[in-house]
């Protein structure tokens, strides 16, 4: 046997070249990744687009991504991007929708080469590089779309890379995409950044230790910062609190003399309080004197006054017929009877809540009666008393009026001794328990007079009601009367539409007989023109040889210069052509061309007469 001797040139060539293209791609990978990210650590802070170390790691991953990618044929040229398989981790990957995106939305980006580098510093600000190219490996019969069988991508190299991929998570990088031209960059490796001498090794460790120095003196002097801020913010608070014990001793003070001063007027408020307790005692005796009398007083008046509407029933039937000349009356008795109205419902009110008020509804009540009994009467002869009747409406309301005044006021004083009653409760809590007893006493009294006043009620409820059927009536004859007045109105201003129309006939009139005067001028005057016409016609065969002037040239007269009008006509001479007006032209000369005698304008009859003597011997 033969054994064949190989030599070491010959085993080099027989490597594949491209096994040693991904061998020095990987190995360029592990590289750049390695030193980003022990450079990354000891810089300490995020890293910027303009960081060399990234700037390198970018063009390496762009070299591993774009061997043996497929070259495709368009229309004019040839296309060899990485933008493709890089589309495809959206499909893959549902997170990575964002990113392609926000890369399409770039105003700056042209190419699809710069797409993919702006995808590339996306998805390395996401922490998501990784991830995203694992989803692409994975997915080889889609990647076989794009790339040949021997590529990085394809083989074990790539999933390496992917791998090394994940320690980057650790850097924090904010990289401004949108004003970098990403576009027309040039993608060379620096091999130096990776080749160690000692001098570099020696240089390193002095950057690194200045920058540890910059960075101690960095820290001290935000200290120092920070603690002249403490010491500043501390001595306003001093100041601002010096200036708040100022004033709490200003307002102590001010507050001890309010205390000494509030001590005295309670001591004065109690006296007051003593006083109205014994005069509220004795108003009390004497309001329930009053009170008894009044209810005595009330129900005389009662009966009275029932008697007195079963009579006013009996005559409203047989006067039913007077409602229609009684109408302007009892539209001014319903505004009286709702202020009336008005004035019981404030009285009701105040019998519940004060008992004083009762004095007033006695003599309200003798008021109505008087009225009720002046109305029926009045209703008897309801044509001679209307002007008596308005006279007392207006007595009625001024006595309204001051009835309510006279309640306000006493409205007002209970009000003000409600007021004093709360604060001397307030203050005389104490001296409540004493008078409890005698608060027993008098709420039994109070009970009973509480039902005298249910009874009361009960009786003016009855009143209500007759005061309603009144005043439904008063309503009708209100709504018919209200009628009339607008029917009133309507006549007056019917009345001054014919006057200003009767002023308009007249001055139509005018302007009527004006028109026919014209007319019958105008009349005379055609009348007139006819028959000059005629004889107009007759001289226009012997003239046709003169130029005849239009009536729409001629405005003003030739001789008096004078502009014509309706009253100042124009007239043609029938020698000359020209037009004149009557007075200008008031001649008749017969004429070669006619034996008839023609009108003439003045000029030419004098011509035409000094011609007629001249030829005369």
């Amino acid at each position: 046997m033969k054994h064949r001797v190989v030599s070491l040139p010959e085993k080099m060539s027989t490597k594949d070249p491209t096994a040693v293209e991904r061998a020095n791609l990987l190995n360029m990978a592990k590289l750049s990744i390695k030193g980003l990210i022990e450079s990354a650590l000891s810089f300490g802070r995020t890293l910027d687009s303009d960081y060399p170390p990234l700037q390198q790691f970018f063009v390496v991953m762009e070299h591993c991504l774009k061997h043996g990618l497929k070259v495709r044929k368009s229309f004019l040229s040839y296309n060899k991007t990485i933008w493709g398989p890089l589309e495809l981790v959206e499909k893959l990957y549902p997170e990575a929708e964002e990113i392609g995106a926000s890369v399409r939305d770039l105003p700056g980006l042209k190419t699809p080469l710069g797409r993919a580098r702006a995808w590339l510093r996306l998805a390395l600000m996401q922490k998501k590089m990784a991830d995203y190219l694992r989803c692409l490996i994975i997915q080889r019969d889609l990647l076989s779309e794009f790339y040949e069988y021997h590529a990085l991508m394809m083989e074990e190299e790539g999933a390496v890379i992917v791998g090394l991929l994940v320690g980057l998570n650790v850097i924090d990088a904010n990289l401004c995409v949108k004003g970098e031209d990403l576009d027309s960059q040039v993608g060379v490796i620096d091999f130096s950044m990776y080749l160690k001498n000692e001098e570099d090794i020696g240089n390193k460790e002095r950057n690194v230790q200045i920058a540890a120095i910059l960075d101690q003196k960095n820290y001290v002097e935000e200290l120092n910062r920070q603690l002249n801020s403490t010491v500043s913010s501390l001595h306003s608070r001093v100041d601002s609190l010096e200036k708040s014990n100022t004033k709490l001793i200003e307002e102590l003070a001010i507050a001890k003399n309010n205390i000494i001063k509030l001590q005295e007027e309670n001591h004065q408020l109690r006296s007051e309080n003593k006083l109205i307790l014994m005069k509220t005692q004795q108003h009390l005796e004497v309001t329930k004197v009053d009170v008894e009398t009044e209810l005595q007083t009330y129900k005389h008046s009662r009966q009275g006054l029932d008697e007195m509407y079963n009579e006013a029933r009996r005559q409203l039937r047989d006067e039913s017929q007077l409602r229609q000349d009684v109408e302007n009356e009892l539209a001014v008795q319903v505004s009286m009877k709702h202020e009336i109205e008005l004035a019981m419902k404030l009285l009701e009110k105040d019998i519940h809540e004060k008992q004083d008020t009762l004095i007033g509804l006695r003599q309200q009540l003798e008021e109505v009666k008087a009225i009720n009994i002046e109305m029926y009467q009045k209703l008897q002869g309801s044509e001679d008393g209307l002007k008596e009747k308005n006279e007392i409406i207006a007595r009625l309301e001024e006595k309204t009026n001051k009835i309510t005044a006279a309640m306000r006021q006493l409205e007002q004083r209970l009000q003000q001794a409600e007021k004093a009653q709360m604060e001397a409760e307030d203050e005389d809590e104490k001296y409540l328990q004493e008078c409890l007893s005698k608060s027993d006493s008098l709420q039994k009294q109070i009970s009973q007079k509480e039902k005298q006043l249910v009874q009361l009620e009960t009786d003016l409820k009855i009143e209500k009601e007759w005061r309603q059927t009144l005043q439904e009536d008063l309503q009708k004859e209100k709504d018919a009367l209200s009628h009339l007045r607008n029917e009133t109105q309507q006549i007056i201003s019917l009345k001054k539409e014919f006057l200003n129309l009767q002023d308009e006939n007249q001055q139509l009139k005018k302007i009527y007989h004006e028109q026919e005067q014209a007319l019958q001028e105008l009349g005379n005057k055609l009348s007139e023109s006819k028959l000059k016409i005629e004889d107009i016609k007759e001289a226009n065969k012997a003239l046709q040889g003169l130029v005849w002037l239009k009536d729409k040239e001629a405005t003003h007269c030739k001789l008096c210069e004078k502009e014509f009008s309706l009253s100042k006509r124009k007239h043609h001479c029938r020698n000359c052509g020209e037009i004149f007006c009557n007075a200008c032209s008031d001649n008749e000369l017969p004429l070669p061309s006619s034996p008839k005698p023609v009108r003439v304008c003045d000029s030419c009859h004098a011509l035409l007469i000094q011609r007629c003597s001249s030829n005369l011997p």
